[in-house]
C-alpha cells in the first residue's frame, strides 16, 4: 500500500460517510477493471449502509462480464440520463479523463452540481487530475481494482465472496492475466487474499475465456485480414470500416479492438499493433498495444491524439474523421513521438 493511499484513505471515507446517495458509473467501453471496481464499490458502500446507483455510461456491458455478481443491478443510463442533483457525491473510478464518463456530449456539457462532491479513483498515467474534491491517482497500481483492495482494508471492509471475485476478475485483465510489466509481489500477494474469498475464480477465468461470440471471432478476422505496416515495419494497423462491419453483422458489443492489438503485437517486428474500429461515420475507436513499453510510451501517443492509457495499453476515440484519415492521423503521432524520444537521446 502507498502513502498516498494510505493518507487519502479516510479522506475518502469521510465523504461517504457525510453522504446519502452516492453515484458510480462504468467507463466508455467498459473493462473488467472499469466494472469489476464500480460493482464492488457498490458492495462496499452497501456495507456502510449507503445507497449506491450504478450507472452503464455510453457503452453496453459485454455479455461476459455481465455474470459479474451485482451486474444485474447495473442501471442502463448514460451520465446524461440521470438527475445529477439526486446525488451528493460521485465516485469517479478508472477513468483517467472527463471523456471517459461520457461521449454523448462535448466534455464541456460534463458539469457537476455544487452540491455533488467528486472523487477521482485511478491508475492511469494520463489521469487529468480533474475531480473538484479528492484526486487519488495511484500509476503504481496495476489497475484500479487493487487501489480499491487496499483502501477497503483501510475501511475495515468485509471481503465478501462477491466483492472478492470483482477484485480479482478487474486485477486479473488488467494485468494481462498477470503477464503485464506493472504487476509487483503485492499484486499476487492481493490476488492470493482474493481467490481465497473467491475459489471459484477458475470457473468466471474459463467463462471469460470460453464465452466469445461468433461475432466477435469474425471481427477479429476482419482487422486481422486487413494489417498494414508502416513506419519500416515496426507499426502494424488494422482497420474495419463501418460498411464491413455491417457486412458481417458484426455489433459494437462484440467489437474487441483491444484483443486485436495484443495479437498483432505479438508478431516477431511489429513493436507497435494497432486496431482502428470505424463504429459510425465520424465515429472511430482506437487501440494500441506495445511489445516494448521500455521503448514506446503508448500513453504519451495517444495522448497527443486526445486520449490516453498506459505505456504498454492505449487507446482514443476519434470524432469527425474519416477512417483513411484517422489512419494518417495514428501514423504521424507515432512517427512524431519516434522523432522526440531520438531527438532526446
Amino acid at each position: 500500500m502507498t502513502e498516498n493511499v494510505k493518507n487519502t484513505a479516510p479522506k475518502i471515507l469521510e465523504l461517504i460517510k457525510a453522504s446519502k446517495n452516492i453515484l458510480l458509473h462504468c467507463h466508455i467501453f467498459p473493462d473488467c477493471d472499469s466494472i469489476g471496481s464500480a460493482l464492488a464499490m457498490k458492495l462496499a458502500l452497501e456495507q456502510f449502509g449507503k445507497k449506491a446507483t450504478l450507472i452503464r455510461g455510453d457503452s453496453s456491458i459485454p455479455e461476459v462480464f455481465a455474470r459479474l455478481p451485482g451486474a444485474a443491478e447495473i442501471v442502463p443510463k448514460n451520465f446524461f440520463e440521470i438527475d445529477r442533483s439526486q446525488f451528493d457525491l460521485f465516485l469517479i473510478l478508472d477513468s483517467g479523463s472527463l471523456d471517459r464518463i461520457s461521449q454523448v456530449k462535448g466534455v464541456d456539457e460534463i458539469f457537476f452540481p455544487e452540491t455533488m462532491k467528486t472523487v477521482n479513483i485511478d491508475h492511469h498515467v494520463s489521469n487529468l487530475n480533474y475531480a473538484r474534491d479528492i484526486n487519488l491517482v495511484v500509476t503504481e497500481y496495476p489497475s484500479t481494482t487493487l487501489i480499491l483492495f487496499d483502501l477497503f482494508k483501510e475501511w475495515g471492509i468485509k471481503l465478501t465472496h462477491d466483492i472478492a471475485l470483482n477484485l480479482f476478475m478487474g486485477s486479473y485483465t488488467d494485468t494481462g492475466g498477470f503477464r503485464f510489466a506493472t504487476t509487483t509481489p503485492e499484486t499476487f500477494s492481493a490476488a492470493a487474499e482474493l481467490v481465497r474469498n473467491a475459489p471459484d475464480f477458475s470457473d468466471f477465468l474459463f467463462t471469460m475465456d470460453n464465452s466469445r461470440s461468433q461475432q466477435e471471432l469474425l471481427f477479429q478476422g476482419a482487422a486481422l485480414g486487413s494489417i498494414e505496416t508502416f513506419l519500416g515495419g515496426f507499426l502494424a494497423v488494422a482497420s474495419v470500416s463501418a460498411v464491413r462491419l455491417r457486412e458481417i453483422g458484426v455489433t459494437e458489443l462484440s467489437i474487441n479492438g483491444g484483443m486485436v492489438a495484443n495479437i498483432i503485437k505479438s508478431a516477431v517486428g511489429w513493436d507497435i499493433g494497432v486496431c482502428i474500429t470505424e463504429l459510425a461515420p465520424g465515429n472511430i475507436k482506437v487501440s494500441f498495444r506495445t511489445r516494448d513499453a521500455k521503448k514506446y510510451d503508448l500513453a504519451k501517443i495517444t495522448e497527443s491524439l486526445g486520449g490516453g492509457g498506459h505505456k504498454a495499453a492505449a487507446g482514443v476515440v476519434l470524432k469527425g474523421v474519416s477512417l483513411d484519415d484517422a489512419k494518417k492521423k495514428i501514423v504521424a503521432a507515432v512517427e512524431e513521438y519516434v522523432k522526440i524520444i531520438k531527438a532526446s537521446r
